[in-house]
């Protein structure tokens, strides 16, 4: 396409070519910046996974479009979706595929949490990201204290066994990374529990203690996890972005973390799934740009979706009635924020439909729910004209 380069970037505004991607500030906006120099939004597809063709239902695909073969899955299906939708990004690969979506309510305070999750045994492998060729993340599990995990891990961030699994991590995965042209970063724990866990599990050293106590050693906790982890990742790759752990918007972002992070982090890095209108995309803006302060690094959207009635999920639960609507629901929630100085990226959930999450762009059967793909393909086609339309203008 005439202006895009070869990663997706905008060949109209231009910075200083380093070789890899990184954040520049100018005296208007944030932006990401692409290998060879250009401005650059992160629009990611998550979710991506073989497994999901992998089912009694859809097993035939699978064998018989894909010839059961992943690097021919993600050439001609997956590589083809992001290029013909307007995605540029690979994002969280994981899914979630087993148990019911119903069972991963962590928005209130009486959550509940299952032993089930994501399938985070799996994930993709060096090769298969050379094979797609595409901008892409990278997630490392520092710590397993996710929001949705039923027997979270809050290791002691102090002792010298976390600092020498932090080194094995980084080397084991930072190694084989260290000089792609297309990573754009390491994500690092998925809605981690860094507020009062709904499991009741919390790190030694904040058990018993009051909200305000809390707080105040909260800080002295975050402060060198993302301390030991970072200087991990630098000392196997100095060339790449750290996006930070996939904070929950949903529950709750201490600002006790957001300062702890503040020195090590690139990215500000949130999951928000706002109510399908107006006042959900409102509300979403304003958390995000609260945050954003605190932190004062640019913004991801790192997870974002919605969903409808389908022939597989019929008793889904939403605000928009049909394809249709979560396509103006998209639209509607991207443009809340799209022009925010601060905002660099949203990774879309997800790809292919399955029994456990129960939405996606493409159906069950492998095939795009058009009513959805159309408006979202030409929302993502034109962003950097949006984008630049309003940044010219002085605003």
């Amino acid at each position: 396409m005439p202006g895009i380069s070869s990663y997706g970037g905008n060949e109209k505004l231009k910075f200083n070519p380093t070789g890899y991607f990184r954040a520049e500030k100018t005296s208007n906006r944030w932006w990401l910046v692409d290998p060879e120099g250009n401005t650059f939004i992160s629009v990611g597809l998550n979710h991506a996974e073989d497994v999901n063709l992998k089912h009694e239902h859809n097993i035939d695909i699978w064998k018989n479009k894909y010839g059961a073969s992943r690097e021919k899955w993600i050439k001609e299906g997956l590589v083809k979706d992001l290029k013909d939708w307007e995605f540029n990004t690979i994002g969280y690969t994981v899914d979630f595929v087993s148990g019911t979506w119903k069972a991963l309510d962590w928005h209130s305070d009486d959550a509940k949490n299952v032993d089930l999750g994501h399938t985070a045994y799996k994930s993709w492998a060096t090769a298969d990201y050379l094979t797609a060729d595409k901008p892409y993340c990278l997630q490392m599990r520092v710590l397993e204290i996710e929001d949705w995990n039923k027997f979270p891990g809050y290791r002691d961030v102090f002792h010298k066994d976390f600092a020498d699994y932090c080194d094995f991590l980084a080397r084991d995965l930072c190694v084989d990374h260290a000089e792609s042209k297309n990573l754009l970063g390491y994500f690092l724990v998925d809605i981690p529990g860094w507020a009062r866990h709904a499991s009741g599990a919390d790190f030694e050293y904040l058990k018993r203690l009051d909200d305000k106590e809390r707080d105040i050693k909260l800080y002295d906790v975050a402060s060198k996890y993302y301390e030991t982890i970072t200087n991990a990742i630098r000392k196997y790759d100095p060339n790449h972005l750290i996006l930070g752990d996939r904070y929950n918007g949903n529950k709750a972002i201490p600002d006790a973390v957001l300062r702890a992070m503040k020195p090590y982090v690139d990215v500000l890095s949130v999951q928000y799934f706002p109510s399908n209108n107006p006042s959900g995309h409102q509300q979403m803006k304003e958390d995000l740009d609260r945050w954003q302060k605190v932190a004062d690094k640019p913004v991801i959207i790192a997870d974002i979706g919605n969903w409808c009635p389908t022939h597989m999920n019929p008793n889904r639960e939403s605000e928009c009635k049909d394809q249709a609507g979560r396509a103006r629901d998209y639209i509607g929630a991207i443009n809340a924020v799209i022009n925010e100085p601060w905002f660099v990226g949203w990774h879309w959930c997800a790809h292919v439909e399955n029994p456990g999450r129960g939405w996606g762009i493409k159906d069950p059967y492998d095939q795009s729910y058009e009513d959805f793909r159309g408006p979202v393909s030409e929302f993502n086609k034109n962003v950097y004209e949006k984008i630049m339309s309003y940044t010219t203008s002085g605003r």
